[in-house]
């Protein structure tokens, strides 16, 4: 008999957003930083990150709430304010982005290992790609049993992972110099660097890649046990990340200058970590990245696999991505998902993929899907749908939708035309499914409206598969 649909309580959607969001970026941020940024541009940059983060994450709590038959967060709010065909491309994006992830962080995972095992390199030679393939396929096996139980297990990971990085802060508060934090605040010994607003820019998808994961209830709010907790996992997880990130950057540059911290090889709060206690210390971080990254890894199989399902429950992705098991686990989304990251590992061989051009990358696939979030909450507000009794909401939501909708533009600005073409690139072929969808509904293939948006992002896919060929693009 089939199993009944397992229900997620608050906790675990708590879970989910903090191990979604917390994987293998923040172990690396204090190099990530350091090598584009200095105290200064940090500080703002952090400040931009926490006012527009936060309002995406009350852009979610907003919708959750307001939109509750909308069970597939990022996805289903682009498909109802602009169309199928923007619902289409929100989903391909954030899934194209969750598993170029989980690839960087397979890279990262194998290259922690590296200091102990040498034969795994950086993470991608060929025993580091035959050990992650084994590992991404006993994950994928773990994820077929069931929602509920892969849940559980990333419940408990976040809480192990969550331990060496607040005794980081802890040490790191007890060992900070003010001198070595105040030494060069606006970069000026490095012209490099250019303007403070250049550093600000330049770590903008750093930080995008830290927060990805910011909607992970919302992609659960079907199977939660109460529809509110979904807007309440998302701001106590933002919040609690956001502080555990802010502390770990800032604190980093005030144990080592910024010229020391920019050289480190990643995970860098590992050899931060040792500066302060000794060998000990880069062990207890090394542990602690393991920890984390099959969380995360656990978290985005997870995620990935329920925003192909519920797509294509809702029609815009072909039929077969329905299909369940007994234990209610959407498994030809799973294996999807799985055989990409398998090709990408195998891809990352040749072409040596390291773990920063792959978060960037998964960085800007994401970008698109939170323009749209922001600017349906604006839509809804502006159009006053479902503030007929709550006036004073509707300008704030409004103001909020606004905010976030002005933050998701410029992350596309500092993103830079570089991973805009190959985000068109990557969001062309997804065109394929869209159209077997739509054959199957018997459906015109495009709006007027879709049919210029898709002229454009083939332009920009033109460009840049004319940019790699030739070399004046590079990944």
């Amino acid at each position: 008999m089939p199993q009944p649909v397992q229900k997620l309580r608050l906790s675990a959607l708590i879970a989910l957003v903090v191990g979604s969001m917390i994987g293998g970026g923040i172990f690396s941020l204090p190099q990530n930083m350091a090598e584009r940024a200095e105290v200064g541009a940090v500080i703002i940059g952090w400040a931009i990150t926490a006012v527009g983060m936060l309002t995406l994450a009350f852009v979610f709590q907003t919708l959750a709430n307001r939109k509750p038959e909308l069970n597939a967060g990022v996805y289903a709010y682009a498909k109802a304010g602009f169309g199928d065909y923007m619902g289409f491309s929100s989903a391909w994006g954030y899934w194209m982005s969750a598993w170029l992830g989980n690839v960087g962080y397979f890279i990262l995972l194998f290259s922690t290992l590296g200091f102990l095992f040498p034969v795994f390199g950086q993470g991608n030679t060929p025993t580091a790609i035959a050990s992650a393939s084994v590992l991404l396929w006993t994950v994928h096996f773990l994820v077929m049993r069931g929602i509920k139980e892969a849940a559980f297990i990333n419940l408990v990971t976040t809480v192990a992972k969550i331990v060496p990085l607040i005794m980081f802060v802890v040490i790191a508060a007890v060992a900070f110099k003010a001198d070595i934090f105040t030494r060069d605040i606006w970069g000026r010994s490095n012209p490099s660097f250019g303007s403070v607003m250049d550093q600000v820019r330049h770590m903008m998808l750093v930080t995008v890649f830290v927060f990805i994961g910011i909607e992970g209830a919302s992609v659960y709010s079907a199977r939660a046990e109460k529809r509110e907790d979904v807007g309440r996992a998302t701001v106590i997880g933002f919040l609690g990340v956001l502080a555990l990130l802010v502390l770990v950057n800032l604190l980093s540059l005030g144990i080592m200058a910024q010229p020391e911290l920019a050289t480190l090889q990643n995970p860098s709060l590992a050899a931060v970590l040792e500066h302060i206690v000794g060998p000990w210390g880069a062990v207890l971080i090394s542990v602690g990245l393991v920890i984390s990254l099959l969380g995360a890894l656990l978290s985005w199989a997870l995620l990935c696999a329920e925003i192909l399902f519920s797509t294509a429950k809702d029609k815009t992705m072909p039929a077969f991505l329905t299909k369940e098991n007994a234990n209610h686990v959407p498994v030809n989304a799973l294996w999807m998902t799985n055989v990409m990251i398998q090709l990408f590992l195998l891809i990352t061989l040749i072409s040596a993929g390291t773990y920063t051009k792959l978060i960037y990358l998964a960085s800007s696939m994401i970008l698109v899907p939170y323009l749209w979030s922001a600017a349906y909450a604006v839509l809804l507000s502006s159009r006053g749908e479902t503030y007929e009794n709550a006036p004073a909401e509707r300008i704030k939501d409004l103001l909020i939708g606004g905010i976030a909708l002005g933050y998701a533009v410029w992350l596309l600005y500092a993103g830079g035309l570089k991973y805009l073409l190959l985000s068109a690139l990557l969001y062309a072929p997804g065109v394929i499914l869209f159209a077997l969808a739509r054959h199957e509904q018997k459906q015109p293939l495009f709006t007027p409206i879709e049919k210029a948006v898709f002229t454009l992002v083939i332009i920009g896919a033109g460009v840049a598969a004319y940019g790699l060929y030739s070399r004046l693009l590079t990944l």
